[in-house]
């Protein structure tokens, strides 16, 4: 579909993030001043700044959150020597680029931007082992305790951690330093919609820390994860717990719960392998003094409570690491969605995506996750849960999470209120989908180490149902390879190869952008993004706003805005929100989606995603402003169309 080029909005955020360079230094924290910016970010001091505990599904007790103030700096991108000298403070986690980090200001690839800060380590620790544990920064960050480097991690999207307990020298206080390089959108670099020349379909590039860092006392023998993969149809869980071990052979013990009330206990061995001989050899010979192992636990659960966006039942988990006496070594709590997601078919023979054994039609909207004050990080929890409160309101049960991958409590959300999430994988120039060609070894190895770790942090989740592997050709490579290993990686979900174009004839869905896909007798058809028409909504947008369509005050009809903007860029005006525009906009809204769901027992197509469910930067497709302050329709209205248009269907049997 055509898309606008770079708009004219440049100028004035050249000028306001140069006015907020000067105006932010050493002297206090503020946050810069956004184009605009949300009711949350009046709750955001330095003082209390992400607080919620950041992973979910593998809980401790105790942890040190490190979000806050920080010092910074930005060099030379050849400067690899920390800085003497600081020239401000900027607040972690939200990227330098963001309003929220007080700092506002762009990074380029020639450019080094460094952050400091003192840490004091529990008196109540002594005897652990200390993690400090990054969500995600972007993109090439470099860790120093104490002066010494411990190592570096590249990757923009997926969690890392160090263990620092050797590097803490002696005294109470140690300073952690991080240094990142952020090359945005070069090769092998996945970015998604980031870019340094904004606008259209493209956004405010994100570089840094901007997601939770924290400090974690773990013993010697702990639990590092969990992975939960539910079999509805035999009434089994099974949980592998990976573990780093003082080597030896431990039990692991999982109790899975019903607010609070025991379902059913399972304890089985870790570590099994280290026979008597293997452990001489491992420990007295070579010294080892660790190793990472990983088993498997099966857990039955008579009459299991199912997951579905209905009913979105999550059973509690507790597992225990315990010594061969029965001693605890260690504690996590996590949760289990009880779902299953294959492909089958209707009573009338269309290709349906099954959850829970049952055909499920999927109305949905595209979601890219980005805001006005914190970019790539919504400033609070309570605001990232509202996106999907606003989509749940609209009647959609899904959501396409859009080339980013969100903070582990954006689906942490998503499980427990109920959304189905197609999940892209980020995109950048890996590869050239006209040949299908990677754009180098180095290039493909990065994404295929992005993407292996992104679906190991996000595997355990219920809401995602799909991963999509490419979108709109955007550095695409090796497509039927690549298919096929991410389907191996996760057999439990559906793998989407490419959301729009190009299409080879493998994974599970027939993906179209803004036309009409072809029935497909092994693949759900879809379509996971159609631009169409909004409204602009003034005090609430950035300027030089733009929509597909939007509505005509003169004929009450609509118009191609897209069309009349791209002739008349200094002047265009999106037609703004009235009570006749709004009205306008919820019948098309909702016959969009009725429409889909009326025919689909005869065109077998099993999704269709509104672009988009909010505004982002010019680009105002969405169905509530930037700010998420204007709501564009009435979504009980909406709600109303889709429950209404919803057809009843059944599984084939044989």
């Amino acid at each position: 579909m055509p898309k606008p080029t770079t708009s004219p909005f440049l100028v004035a955020l050249a000028l306001m993030l140069a006015h907020a360079s000067l105006c932010f230094g050493a002297e206090a924290w503020q946050p810069g001043h956004g184009l605009l910016m949300t009711r949350w970010s009046t709750q955001v001091t330095p003082d209390h700044v992400w607080p919620e505990y950041p992973r979910p599904q593998l809980v401790r007790e105790r942890w040190l959150n490190l979000n806050g103030l920080w010092n910074y700096q930005i060099t030379d991108r050849n400067d690899l020597d920390i800085p003497n000298a600081f020239v401000g403070k900027i607040l972690v986690p939200f990227c330098i680029e963001a309003p929220l980090s007080g700092v506002m200001k762009p990074l380029t690839p020639a450019q080094r931007l460094w952050y400091q800060r003192e840490i004091t380590i529990p008196a109540a620790w002594d005897g652990q082992r200390v993690l400090l544990h990054f969500g995600a920064v972007d993109w090439e960050a470099t860790v120093y305790v104490d002066g010494k480097r411990l190592g570096t991690h590249r990757g923009g999207y997926d969690a890392f951690s160090f263990d620092i307990t050797r590097n803490l020298k002696d005294g109470a206080s140690h300073s952690v330093v991080v240094s990142v390089w952020d090359p945005t959108d070069g090769e092998g670099v996945l970015h998604g919609k980031q870019t340094l020349h904004p606008g259209g379909c493209s956004y405010t590039a994100v570089s840094g820390i901007w997601q939770t860092v924290w400090l974690e006392p773990v013993p010697a023998s702990a639990i590092d994860g969990l992975r939960t993969t539910p079999d509805v149809d035999k009434q089994l869980l099974t949980i592998a717990v990976t573990a780093r071990v003082t080597p030896q052979p431990l039990r692991v013990e999982v109790t899975v719960l019903d607010h609070g009330k025991t379902v059913a206990t399972v304890t089985g061995g870790i570590g099994d392998e280290l026979t008597p001989d293997n452990r001489k050899n491992l420990v007295e010979f070579f010294k080892a003094t660790s190793a990472q192992i990983t088993t498997a636990v099966v857990v039955p659960i008579a009459e299991p409570k199912l997951w579905s966006p209905d009913s979105p039942f999550l059973y509690d988990l507790t597992v225990r690491l315990l010594a061969a006496d029965g001693k605890e070594l260690d504690r996590v709590a996590s949760y289990v969605g009880m779902r299953s997601v294959k492909i089958g078919h209707d009573q009338d023979g269309n290709t349906r995506l099954l959850l829970n054994g049952q055909p499920t039609l999927l109305p949905g909207a595209l979601d890219q996750g980005y805001w006005p004050d914190g970019i790539y990080l919504a400033p609070t929890d309570e605001a990232l849960r509202f996106d999907l409160e606003w989509a749940k309101r609209l009647g959609l049960n899904t959501l396409r999470k859009h080339v980013k991958v969100e903070p582990q409590r954006w689906y942490y959300w998503a499980d427990k209120l109920g959304i189905l999430v197609f999940q892209d994988l980020p995109t950048g120039n890996c590869g050239d989908p006209q040949t299908d060609q990677e754009a180098s070894p180095a290039a493909a190895d990065q994404w295929r180490a992005e993407t292996l770790h992104i679906i190991e942090n996000c595997s355990s989740h219920p809401s995602i149902v799909c991963w999509d592997l490419f979108n709109e050709a955007f550095g695409g490579f090796d497509y039927v390879r690549n298919t096929a290993w991410v389907k191996q990686l996760d057999p439990s979900r559906l793998v989407n190869e490419s959301s729009g174009f190009p299409f080879h004839g493998t994974g599970d869905v027939a993906d179209g952008h803004g036309g009409i896909p072809f029935k497909d007798p092994q693949r759900i058809t879809l379509i996971s993004e159609w631009g169409t028409a909004s409204l602009g909504c003034a005090g609430h947008q950035w300027p030089h706003a733009w929509s597909y369509g939007s509505y005509d005050p003169k004929t009450g009809k609509e118009m191609d805005f897209l069309a009349y903007y791209n002739k008349n860029r200094d002047s265009a005006v999106l037609p703004d929100i009235t009570p006749e525009a709004s009205r306008w906009l919820t019948r098309k809204v909702g016959d969009f989606f009725a429409q889909f769901l009326r025919e689909s027992p005869k065109t077998g197509r099993s999704g269709q995603f509104y672009c988009q469910l909010v505004d982002v930067e010019t680009e105002c497709n969405g169905l509530i402003s930037y700010d998420r302050e204007a709501a564009k329709v009435d979504a009980a209205q909406v709600a109303s169309a889709i429950r209404a248009s919803m057809p009843v269907l059944s599984a084939k049997t044989r």
